[in-house]
């Protein structure tokens, strides 16, 4: 009797978790996340639980930031492994490289998070010298690599985070060098595809006014997000939702870039995270 008790719980336990699964979403399931200079992809977490939690099959790219043939070359390596369509999502620096690994035929949408979208000969520093940000404490180094001033880290790339938390990103850095600034694209996947962009109207680290052309040029589909740089930090829902929002239009909707510049804002409170 014990034993059929015991059988009988554990059916109902399987059974449960069973129909906890989440069901797959329309569109595409596929989601790879590629980060930007001076920072690793630990702060993608909640945006990756929160499509996880939605049936999406969530990948965070590495990439060392020395070239932009190597952080292509370590995107390429996770598209390879996915399995149908694709959503492509990269913030600030990682823009450029989605912008170039987005040619691959199974990404379906990209999506810019703060990032830069360079046209074919033209390098993220150019873009970035065209319209400066308000303040500007990058530190170059003897080598050739480029950081944030630790004491400047919080204020000017996450205003919108706890002390704590800044300190220890501030320090726990992910230098990209100056030749990966200064690499020019030589194609452009904006041209062909899908693309959506979020604009963080208080960031420090790249103009609003600079991501706001960006995306006009490649006709994206934009978002306006009351955030930092570190928007996908401090307002994971609201980024998710324009995540999601590119895969389930995939193969649903005609491509954003064939209309005009589609402008919607969310002026959801920044909160400490």
């Amino acid at each position: 009797m014990k034993q059929l008790t015991l059988f009988s719980a554990l059916a109902l336990a399987f059974a449960a978790g069973a129909q906890a699964q989440p069901a797959t979403p329309p569109g595409a399931t596929n989601v790879v996340i590629v980060p930007g200079a001076f920072v690793d992809g630990s702060g993608w977490r909640v945006v990756h639980d929160i499509l996880y939690q939605k049936g999406y099959k969530v990948t965070v790219v590495h990439q060392s930031h020395s070239t932009l043939d190597d952080d292509v070359a370590a995107t390429r390596e996770i598209l390879d492994q996915q399995v149908g369509p694709t959503v492509l999502v990269g913030h600030s620096l990682g823009g450029s490289v989605i912008t170039v690994a987005g040619v691959r035929a199974k990404v379906q949408a990209l999506v810019y998070v703060a990032g830069f979208l360079p046209d074919v000969g033209e390098s993220t520093g150019q873009l970035a010298e065209s319209m400066p940000v308000v303040s500007n404490d990058i530190i170059p180094t003897r080598d050739g690599h480029l950081f944030f001033n630790p004491a400047k880290f919080g204020a000017d790339f996450a205003g919108d985070l706890t002390e704590n938390r800044t300190n220890f990103m501030a320090i726990s850095q992910v230098p990209a060098t100056a030749a990966v600034f200064g690499a020019q694209n030589w194609v452009a996947a904006w041209r062909d595809k899908p693309s959506y962009g979020i604009v963080a109207t208080e960031d420090h680290a790249l103009n609003p006014d600079l991501q706001r052309w960006m995306y006009q040029r490649a006709g994206a589909k934009v978002t306006e997000i009351k955030a930092s740089h570190a928007v996908y930090i401090s307002q994971p829902e609201a980024v998710a939702k324009v995540i999601e929002e590119a895969a389930r239009n995939v193969g649903a909707a005609p491509n954003p870039t064939t209309k005009p510049t589609q402008v919607s804002r969310i002026n959801t409170p920044m909160r400490d995270r």
